[in-house]
């Protein structure tokens, strides 16, 4: 049987909690064995990476696996596998450099140092910008000093190829080993020169096994609406900002990544059908814990025989 990859990502939102109820510092790992955040087909396990968050967008850790059911095609699936580990991430920041955004180009380069500063060093980074066309200007290394000159040293100008820009991005994920990976992507969500459709893009993002977090700013030619149905469909988060906020987001994007948890459930009973299946999660919190609030990954396709 071919193998195929089933992984599943979401990110959950949390309203403001007590401190002394769920730690807002990393817990050590649990008893169970190491989960990884890769899925074949030919494994038990379908794997749901989760990230959750407070109000103010902090990882929150100490939940348990009773605070969580999965829902696969409507049917409650039993989690087996429970795990939160901090794992070297594959990073690929997508910049967008059209002529809208020459305003924010500045903020762009206080981005990605902001995220560089919280970087592993056992990490993957990479760097796609993208005006009329889109541009790999350093493929995937761990040398970070790399992105960063050659952001430096990138002009903007032109059209906006955002869909060929981001799966450039996805492609360029492919080649890390490592298991966690997300695209950043900063723009203002316009679009009017890729040579990829919407509907291909949509394929593309559901078949990948990379998170996408995009900050959008305003511009004459912004499109919020683009940028939220592109990371939900990946799992990732859309998060709007003003320019001066970019930096500071991007600090909160970067350790979100890093403090996840990863449920599985056995994958004896999805069928192998190619199919696209809708996961659904409720969020179940601890006593006396204000309501909490998730987001994730909408579907997967399961592989074919």
């Amino acid at each position: 049987m071919a193998r195929h990859r089933l992984l599943l990502a979401m990110l959950l939102g949390l309203s403001p909690m007590r401190a002394q109820e769920v730690a807002l510092d990393p817990r050590p790992k649990p008893v169970e064995p190491t989960v990884r955040p890769n899925l074949r087909a030919d494994s038990n396990l379908v794997l749901v990476p989760i990230t959750v968050v407070d109000a103010r967008n902090h990882p929150v850790t100490g939940l348990e696996p009773q605070n969580f059911r999965v829902f696969d095609d409507g049917v409650p699936r039993n989690i087996t596998a429970f795990a939160m580990d901090d794992e070297p991430v594959a990073l690929g920041l997508v910049f967008d450099h059209s002529g809208s955004v020459a305003s924010v180009m500045r903020n762009e380069m206080l981005t990605t140092r902001m995220f560089l500063k919280t970087s592993n060093p056992e990490d993957d980074y990479f760097l796609v910008v993208f005006a009329s066309r889109p541009d790999l200007v350093v493929p995937m290394t761990n040398g970070k000093e790399d992105v960063t000159y050659r952001l430096l040293t990138t002009k903007g100008g032109g059209s906006t190829a955002l869909y060929d820009g981001v799966i450039l991005g996805l492609n360029e994920l492919k080649k890390s080993k490592l298991n966690r990976k997300a695209l950043l992507v900063v723009s203002d969500g316009g679009e009017n020169n890729s040579r990829y459709n919407h509907r291909e893009m949509e394929r593309i993002v559901q078949e990948s096994d990379g998170l996408i977090y995009s900050i959008g700013f305003p511009s004459d030619q912004a499109n919020f609406p683009l940028l939220r149905w592109l990371s939900e469909l990946s799992g990732g988060r859309f998060i709007p900002a003003a320019a001066q906020d970019m930096p500071d987001i991007a600090a909160k994007v970067a350790l979100e990544l890093r403090n996840r948890y990863v449920l599985g459930f056995s994958a004896a009973q999805v069928p192998h059908d190619g199919k696209v299946h809708t996961i659904r999660v409720q969020l179940i919190p601890p006593h006396g814990m204000p309501p909490l609030k998730a987001s994730w990954r909408r579907n997967y396709r399961a592989p074919e025989k």
